[in-house]
């Protein structure tokens, strides 16, 4: 049995049992009416070690769950499509279940994070979903990063399929972007494609600049494609004339940097 020593009475009622006391006491540290009776606050005053107690309304404050700056529903999405790439019909439920139920926020963090994450064809998937969004905009840096995840997978023929893409698209003027995209195509010796770029930035009113022919020409000697080079060096002459000093600034710039 319990000491009623350990269980102090308060209030008018005498409880003949402790775990009555312990309920009364309870009552009267939480300001509990008693039954049949005036507020027990009333009868007997608060002890000072007593604080207010106070709720609040907790959704004011609700935050999406992150992990930095991705999203928990973008990381199950990234995981659930890894774990269903290689099952045609587990991947359509993903898609479906998953993938086109994203704001816009998550989606393009699932692509940018199956990107960094050398996801090739999930990356390309991703953004042909993305493509058929409400809001989307094209955008040649992001075609710029696909082209570097799919040429880093050895997909060329992904890449051939991407570029007549970006030659449908509404695409507004973005120098760096071309300029971006163009020595990605470069670098993985994609040079039919990149001859393709760098007339369609033309076309959409984007005017080259020197590190547009200094990527194109260079690359194109370093190669050996002497032909190519020479297109975009006649190119070159007519927006900045017969000197074209500036093709040398890349090997002074990087042998600085060595």
């Amino acid at each position: 049995m319990l000491s009623t020593q350990n269980f102090p009475l308060v209030g008018p009622n005498q409880a003949k049992t402790p775990w009555k006391k312990t309920l009364m006491n309870f009552r009267v540290i939480y300001g509990i009416p008693a039954s049949g009776s005036e507020p027990l606050f009333m009868q007997c005053p608060r002890s000072p070690n007593y604080g207010t107690i106070t709720m609040r309304d907790r959704s004011k404050n609700r935050k999406p769950l992150q992990r930095g700056r991705v999203s928990y529903e973008a990381i199950h999405t990234v995981q659930a499509l890894k774990r269903a790439k290689n099952d045609p019909a587990k991947l359509s439920r993903v898609f479906e279940t998953q993938v086109r139920r994203l704001v816009k926020s998550d989606l393009v963090a699932v692509l940018r994070e199956l990107q960094d994450q050398g996801e090739g064809i999930l990356s390309l998937r991703v953004f042909e979903d993305f493509r058929s969004e409400y809001w989307y905009k094209p955008q040649v840096s992001v075609y710029a990063g696909l082209v570097a995840v799919l040429g880093s997978n050895g997909l060329f023929e992904e890449i051939e399929l991407l570029i007549s893409y970006l030659k449908k698209e509404d695409l507004t003027p973005d120098t760096e972007g071309f300029n971006t995209l163009l020595k990605t195509l470069m670098e993985f010796h994609i040079f039919h494609s990149a001859m393709e770029c760098f007339h369609l930035m033309k076309v959409v009113g984007c005017e080259p600049n020197e590190v547009t022919f200094r990527t194109l020409i260079n690359g194109f000697e370093l190669h050996g494609r002497t032909g190519l080079a020479d297109i975009i060096r006649e190119e070159a002459v007519k927006y900045f004339g017969d000197s074209l000093e500036f093709l040398e600034e890349s090997e002074v710039n990087s042998t600085e940097q060595v």
